[in-house]
C-alpha cells in the first residue's frame, strides 16, 4: 500500500477535470443537469453530492482505513449523524470523559428521541460489560480524553462489543488518522472534529464520519442527505489543504511537547503532568499498541503556590482559546472554561481541578513557547 505521507498529498481526482490542474476544482454549483429524462447521474443537487466534497471524503476514507467518509459542516454535526443512526428505545453505553458538547447533545437532544445513555469508565470493560442492557445498540468513547488524557483501548471495547453485538463509534478527535485508525482496530464507525487536526489553522469548521461497510454508509448518507449539515465546497477545499501538512504539523507539535514536558518536570509549582506519551502514564503502554503518537495536547496541574488565572492571562505565544490542533499554541483553564458549567463538587468529581491547565501546542520554536512558560509561571507566583 502507498505511504501514509503520500496519500495525504496525492488526493483522489474527479474524472471530469480536464485542465490538468494539481488541486481539485472547487465545483461550486447548486444543482447539475440531466442529459435527458431517466438518465443516470453521479450529481444533481449540492446537498446530496458534490465533487470537491466527494474528493475529500474519499481521500478520508482512505486515511482513516474505511470505505466511506461524509464531510459535515461542524464536529457536532458529524456526531449528530453518527447517533443519528440509533433509533427511539436504543439505549447506549458512552464514556464518561467525552466532550462536553457531546452530553449535551445525548442529554438535551436525543434523549427527546426517546434514545437513553448509561456513562462508564471505558477503560474498565468489567464496568462497560455490566452496563449492557437487553436495548443496548452501541459504545461511544474517546480514546484519548479531554482534559485528563485518560487512555481507553479501542481494540479491547471493539472485541467486547462485537460479542454482544454492539456498534462501537469512537471520536478519535485528539489521534487523528495519522497517529491511530480505530477502524482498523475493530471499530465500526470514527468521528473527527476536523476543525482540529485535519484542517490545523483555526479557518475551517468541519467534521467527518467514517465507516468500514456499505450499511453504515447508507445510514450516515441517509442523515447527511436528509438533514443538509454538508461542508460547503470551500471548506471542503480548505479542509483538502490542511490536510496535506497533517503529518508535519503533527510531528512538530510532538516535538515541541515533549521539550514543553521536560521544562514542566522541572517546575516546583507543576504538581502533576497528564499525557499519555510518558512512559509509566496509565495507559502508556496501551496507547503504543494502538497510536503512533500521543499527540499534541497535554495537561498539568499548578500547586496552591501559583495562581492558574493569572498564568493564563499572562501567557503571549499561548492563546486563550477553547479548540486544539492547530499551528498556533493554545491554553485553556478548564474549570473557567470548558467544564464551567459544574459546580465545584462536580468538577472535583471529574477531576478538574481550579489549578487543571490544558495545552494544544503549536508548531512555534520550542524555546518561545518555554519561555513564555517560564514568565507565566514566574508571575504567577508573584501574584500579579
Amino acid at each position: 500500500m502507498t505511504g501514509f505521507n503520500t496519500r495525504l498529498v496525492h488526493v483522489p481526482a474527479p474524472k471530469d477535470n480536464q485542465t490538468g490542474a494539481v488541486t481539485v476544482p472547487i465545483y461550486k454549483a447548486t444543482t447539475y443537469e440531466y442529459p435527458e429524462i431517466g438518465a443516470q447521474v453521479k450529481y444533481d443537487y449540492s446537498r446530496s453530492g458534490n465533487p470537491t466534497r466527494q474528493a475529500l471524503e474519499d481521500q478520508v476514507a482512505d486515511l482513516e482505513g474505511g470505505k466511506h467518509a461524509f464531510a459535515f459542516a461542524s464536529g457536532m454535526a458529524a456526531i449528530h449523524a453518527a447517533l443519528a443512526i440509533f433509533k427511539e428505545g436504543d439505549h447506549l453505553i458512552v464514556g464518561d470523559q467525552i466532550y462536553g458538547g457531546t452530553f449535551r447533545l445525548l442529554n438535551q437532544f436525543f434523549n427527546r428521541w426517546g434514545l437513553s445513555i448509561s456513562t462508564v469508565d471505558t477503560r474498565d470493560l468489567a464496568a462497560i460489560e455490566a452496563a449492557i442492557q437487553p436495548n443496548t445498540k452501541g459504545i461511544y468513547f474517546e480514546p484519548v480524553t479531554n482534559p485528563l488524557l485518560q487512555v481507553t483501548s479501542v481494540e479491547e471495547v471493539a472485541k467486547l462489543a462485537q460479542q454482544h453485538h454492539l456498534t462501537t463509534i469512537v471520536d478519535n478527535t485528539f489521534l487523528s488518522p495519522y497517529l491511530s485508525q480505530p477502524l482498523t482496530q475493530g471499530a465500526d464507525v470514527v468521528i473527527q472534529s476536523a476543525t482540529k487536526y485535519l484542517s490545523g489553522h483555526s479557518d475551517v469548521s468541519a467534521g467527518t464520519v467514517t465507516v468500514k461497510d456499505d450499511q453504515y454508509a447508507e445510514r450516515i448518507y441517509f442523515v447527511q442527505n436528509a438533514l443538509g449539515g454538508i461542508l460547503s465546497p470551500e471548506d471542503s477545499n480548505e479542509l483538502a489543504r490542511g490536510i496535506k501538512t497533517l503529518s508535519l504539523r503533527m510531528d512538530r507539535q510532538m516535538e515541541n511537547l515533549k521539550a514543553i514536558v521536560e521544562f514542566l518536570e522541572s517546575q516546583s509549582v507543576v504538581s502533576k503532568i497528564n499525557y499519555p506519551g510518558l512512559p509509566g502514564y496509565p495507559g502508556y503502554e496501551s496507547l503504543r499498541t494502538q497510536a503512533k503518537g500521543a499527540g499534541g495536547v497535554l495537561s498539568f496541574e499548578l500547586n496552591d503556590q501559583a495562581d492558574p488565572v493569572a498564568f493564563v492571562n499572562q501567557l503571549n505565544y499561548f492563546k486563550l482559546a477553547v479548540s486544539l490542533g492547530s499551528v498556533e499554541s493554545l491554553v485553556e483553564l478548564p474549570s473557567q472554561m470548558s467544564h464551567a458549567e459544574l459546580s465545584p463538587a462536580e468538577q472535583l468529581a471529574a477531576g478538574i481541578k481550579p489549578g487543571l491547565i490544558r495545552l494544544s501546542v503549536g508548531i512555534e520554536d520550542a524555546e518561545d513557547l518555554i519561555a513564555d512558560l517560564k514568565q507565566a509561571l514566574l508571575s504567577a507566583q508573584r501574584g500579579e
